[in-house]
């Protein structure tokens, strides 16, 4: 059976469910319940998540009170699963604040936990027993994916590029952010498609550039290494509430970046020569459009000859000046596409309110979960 905190959302319910088909059962939680006997990890697992919170409080009784919360929900998780080690506890992510606790609660008491999370591939879930984004369990040694793909021939005859037809740019939240069809330059350009400001992969795994202001300060000094005649191409999320608008004016008051909010992100993407991005998930949509990929963050598919990875601003620099001669290994994606559709994300749809989804793999995912325990 399966144990998680209700998330009120139709398409993250769906997927719990089919969880819990394979699974035997469920037991959501409205709310994860509060116990304030402490255990001897308690201090260290609530330190860690209320850091990770994506909403931090404001003021001192605020941050306190959120403490009181997050250390409540940890507690009562390790007693909870202490007494059902044989649950498996769920979090939609799991990577911050409340959820975050109610997964180390279990881990510390012996049970299996699952992260669920979308996946940037269409019709397709992320289930880890690890974490998601750059904590989950993808290996980061490109070999394995190499030798992956020696040892199942028949799965490399089975083309990832198929999904490039079931590619959608994400509807837009913003009535500034537009997915409209345009005309797009035929001058050179890398195209950077922003992230939500807040979302883990930008408080978690920025990396030098620690966050998305940071970032774009760093695009505003790199942009001038670009070749002559090139220029940036900036698109905001269509699902972050808040502009941009003071962070992006420096590096478009350089003359050599432009924000385009108008027009349709994967055909930005389509008629870009690349895409730099801290962690976007749409570096993995630009591997059907055999884009070379620049990354600053930290992200699973950061991987030297996959992608091209800058861990510093001189690196940056060195990468703009040279994005004209950017490669990447076409037969390293084409394993590492293969795995990760093969192996790694759940097939998961839902039509007229019926799912459609991998029952074998979702029950490996379970029984995943359970190994890594053990």
């Amino acid at each position: 059976m399966i144990v998680y905190p209700r998330e009120y959302n139709a398409f993250k319910e769906a997927v719990f469910s089919a969880l819990a088909t394979e699974a035997g059962g469920a037991r959501a939680l409205p709310i994860i319940p509060l116990s304030f006997m402490d255990w001897p990890e308690t201090d260290m697992r609530v330190q860690v998540a209320l850091a990770r919170a994506k909403r931090q409080p404001r003021s001192q009784l605020g941050r306190w009170a959120k403490r009181q919360l997050i250390r409540g929900q940890y507690n009562w998780a390790r007693r909870y699963f202490a007494a059902h080690p044989q649950e498996i506890a769920v979090a939609w992510n799991g990577l911050t604040g409340s959820r975050k606790a109610f997964l180390d609660g279990a881990r510390d008491a012996g049970a299996s936990t699952l992260h669920a999370e979308l996946a940037p591939l269409p019709d397709r879930v992320t289930l880890d027993a690890a974490g998601v984004n750059f904590e989950s369990s993808v290996p980061r040694n490109p070999d394995f994916f190499i030798d992956w793909a020696k040892s199942n021939p028949a799965s490399m005859e089975d083309n990832w590029r198929k999904l490039s037809a079931e590619l959608t740019a994400r509807p837009s939240r913003r009535r500034d952010v537009k997915q409209d069809s345009g005309l797009l330059p035929d001058t050179p350009f890398l195209f950077c498609p922003l992230q939500v400001p807040r979302d883990s992969q930008i408080t978690l795994f920025s990396g030098w550039t620690k966050d998305l202001p940071g970032f774009l300060s760093a695009l505003r000094c790199a942009v001038d290494s670009l070749p002559e005649g090139w220029h940036l191409r900036l698109k905001e999320h269509p699902s972050a509430k808040l502009s941009l608008s003071d962070s992006l004016a420096p590096v478009l008051a350089t003359g050599r970046a432009v924000l385009d909010n108008s027009t349709n992100s994967l055909e930005q993407l389509a008629a870009s020569r690349g895409v730099v991005t801290v962690n976007s998930s749409m570096a993995i949509q630009a591997f059907f459009f055999d884009k070379p990929v620049i990354v600053t963050g930290d992200a699973f598919f950061a991987l030297k000859g996959l992608t091209e990875p800058c861990r510093s601003e001189m690196e940056l620099h060195e990468a703009f000046a040279k994005v004209d001669q950017l490669r990447f290994d076409s037969k390293l994606r084409e394993a590492f596409m293969t795995w990760l559709v093969c192996e790694y994300y759940p097939m998961f749809s839902i039509f007229k309110k019926n799912l459609n989804y991998d029952r074998n793999a979702f029950a490996r995912a379970l029984a995943r979960a359970a190994e890594r325990q053990r």
